[in-house]
């Protein structure tokens, strides 16, 4: 039987970006006021339709730039300025009121951001911190028969996938020190895992593991003072994308 493509009914591709970064101390995700319907007024993750012409890592470059003004370049094919990977995809059929719609989720990674300015469809982009966009215990909504979502389309999911992405990835690799300037000390690298696991570590054990995880840290030979009291000394991120042994995130 001869395949017919008309036999089967169109359906448009998004994608949808959870933006994390650590600000003042806080686990953040950027968030967009839609200026248009539907869910007009509602907050929702930045994000938009695939054009024609584009592979899914341009039209989520694209629609980060265009609704926040937050750019994600490649310098000799490694990413400058921020870490992209895709997340997952989402396909429910009523996911979109407007029509049948597959969003293939990513994630963005980086260091301390500027204030997005907004353009496209969003009004208004802010960084909100997770908690308050994914209200529960370490900033993961309870299932509750009946709540509605502060999120518009099925955000709050993509949104809560997108945090616990992150909070595993780093238990293994050295994805923490995407959240770092290039350089950076032992004590602001601590402070983006308490971040995003949402949880107090101790500063010596803290020190004593990423230190002495091979390929993890490399010494720049400098020292600051930005934290304030004695110098620190300064690192890099080393070669490794794994970590052995894995930095395991604390038993709540």
């Amino acid at each position: 039987m001869p395949y017919d493509p008309s036999a089967f009914p169109p359906f448009a591709v998004t994608v949808d970006l959870v933006v994390l970064t650590v600000r003042r101390h806080e686990l953040c995700a950027l968030a967009v006021r839609r200026g248009e319907p539907p869910f007009q007024g509602r907050w929702a993750l930045p994000g938009g339709f695939v054009l024609p012409d584009e592979d899914l890592a341009s039209a989520a470059a694209r629609e980060l730039a265009e609704e926040t003004g937050l750019r994600v370049h490649e310098t000799d094919g490694h990413q400058v300025g921020a870490h992209l990977e895709q997340l997952a995809t989402y396909g429910e059929p009523d996911r979109d009121p407007r029509m049948r719609v597959v969003s293939v989720a990513h994630l963005v990674l980086a260091p301390d951001l500027p204030a997005p300015t907004s353009g496209g469809d969003a009004q208004t982009a802010r960084w909100a911190a997770v908690s308050t966009l994914l209200p529960g215990p370490s900033g993961v909504r309870p299932a509750e028969s009946g709540h509605t979502s502060a999120l518009a389309f099925d955000h709050e999911r993509i949104l809560t996938d997108g945090v616990e992405r992150a909070r595993s990835k780093i238990e293994y690799s050295s994805l923490a020190t995407a959240f770092c300037p290039p350089e950076f000390t032992v004590g602001e690298l601590r402070r983006v895992y308490e971040a995003v696991w949402d949880v107090a570590l101790d500063p010596r054990n803290f020190h004593r593991k990423v230190t002495g995880t091979p390929g993890f840290l490399v010494p720049t030979g400098g020292t600051t003072t930005r934290q304030g009291g004695r110098p620190a000394q300064l690192f890099r991120a080393g070669g490794a994308t794994l970590l052995n042994p894995p930095m395991l995130r604390p038993e709540l």
